[in-house]
């Protein structure tokens, strides 16, 4: 019982890992998508295209931000989630940036 009780933590322990990774990538390309998306914001549209409307850029932007946000409130809810799963086990080197994006999240109101 004892060793198929650790067979099961083990496996779902890797599995948790997998989806720690999956998480960590989709992550970083939200980041990347966010940086690009912000520089573009800052540079204006380019020569070839003609200048948007300000209100209707900003009320993009709004909606944009709001989309994202709200990715970022599921990804960490997954994330506690799959922390509160896993156990003390399932922590690994970047509980600190975890534990920070957590708190921030808890702040918000």
């Amino acid at each position: 019982e004892a060793l198929r009780q650790r067979e099961e933590r083990e496996w779902h322990n890797a599995r948790l890992r997998q989806e720690n990774a999956r998480l960590r990538l989709e992550n970083r390309r939200l980041r990347r998508e966010n940086r690009c998306l912000f520089r573009q914001a800052l540079l204006g549209p380019g020569p070839d295209k003609p200048p948007a409307d300000p209100g209707e850029e900003a009320e993009a932007l709004r909606a944009q931000l709001g989309r994202l946000q709200e990715k970022h409130r599921r990804a960490l809810r997954h994330l506690r989630r799959c922390r509160a799963a896993g156990g003390p086990e399932a922590s690994g080197a970047e509980d600190g940036e975890l534990d920070e994006l957590l708190l921030e999240e808890d702040e918000q109101p």
